[in-house]
């Protein structure tokens, strides 16, 4: 995929079909949208193009309220090559940015400068001076610079519409099941392994101590995950928390213990998919009483591993 931080080198020989967002989380309602974009560009032989913002918008106008991100920006740009994307512009987000009527933008960037035929919003998206740019004036620019223009209908689960910020209170309430069908895959993280104090490797449980990139972390608790170790993804079991039965004081940290698998992790960037939640973490009495519960963990956590349509299963990015 082609890689552009702003247009002056995108790929305008070729006319385009664009959508523009941020995107985070690349949840099932963005993906109809990529889906949209990537069909459409075939039919008519153009480039299926993002055109998406960095920072977020709210982290520049409204820095308190600004939510934490599902994705690093690298997740983002991954996943959608993976959508089928071939191009992807990232703007500049700052406050002389902001003043950028939507008028103008499509004119100068959308239709000048990228050769938009076809245009696609996710419904409730807004873009431009004091959010101006919505699918309305959008279909009304369209008809005077020559371009097609269209809404993508929402996706929705349970009734409700499937956002990122619904994502978000999923995993802090430790759902990452239902968070799992709203991402259509399992939520993770990724960061390097970093050195921790080796008491798994003393109970015979070794683990790997990861520092996240990722802002979003699910509800302390253990859950049954897959880690992508050497290009595979490999059974584990993962523990976010405070290690109260240690003292070890109040940092939360993700240790993966990865089942019937042995090797030194240490400086390896690793990546960790959250598939069932087990337990919360609770304080033990003794090193033995942590180590019998720990291995009854690993135990449900095979067991899930065995069930019909899970064996096989493979995350995704």
């Amino acid at each position: 995929m082609r890689l552009f931080h702003g247009t002056d080198n995108a790929d305008i020989a070729r006319p385009a079909v664009i959508t523009l967002g941020v995107f985070d989380g690349l949840h099932l309602g963005h993906q109809l949208i990529m889906k949209t974009v990537v069909e459409r560009a075939r039919m008519i032989d153009a480039v299926p193009t993002v055109i998406t913002f960095e920072p977020h918008p709210r982290a520049v106008l409204h820095p308190q309220s600004a939510p934490p991100l599902l994705q690093t920006f690298d997740q983002k740009i991954e996943a959608l090559s993976v959508l089928g994307i071939e191009q992807t512009i990232i703007i500049h987000f700052d406050q002389a940015f902001s003043q950028i009527r939507a008028e103008d933008f499509l004119r100068d960037t959308v239709v000048n400068r990228l050769h938009a035929k076809e245009v696609y919003l996710g419904r409730g998206f807004f873009f431009g001076h004091n959010r101006e740019g919505n699918i309305d004036l959008l279909r009304k620019v369209s008809e005077r610079l020559g371009f097609l223009a269209d809404e993508v209908p929402e996706v929705r689960l349970r009734g409700k519409r499937i956002g990122s910020t619904r994502i978000r209170e999923m995993l802090s309430q430790g759902r990452v099941n239902l968070a799992r069908r709203m991402l259509g895959r399992p939520y993770g993280v990724e960061g390097p392994v970093v050195r921790g104090a080796s008491r798994g490797q003393g109970i015979g449980f070794p683990t790997a101590n990861i520092q996240p990139r990722n802002r979003v972390i699910p509800r302390g608790g253990v859950y049954v995950t897959a880690t992508l170790i050497d290009g595979q993804w490999r059974r584990s079991v993962t523990n976010i928390g405070v290690r109260p039965t240690f003292d070890d004081g109040t940092e939360a940290s993700i240790e993966i213990h990865v089942m019937n698998w042995s090797g030194d992790l240490y400086g390896d960037v690793v990546r960790v998919r959250f598939l069932h939640r087990l337990r919360d973490e609770k304080k033990f009495s003794s090193i033995d009483e942590l180590k019998s519960q720990i291995e009854r963990d690993v135990s449900r956590a095979a067991n899930f591993f065995e069930r019909a349509g899970v064996k096989r299963s493979q995350p995704i990015v």
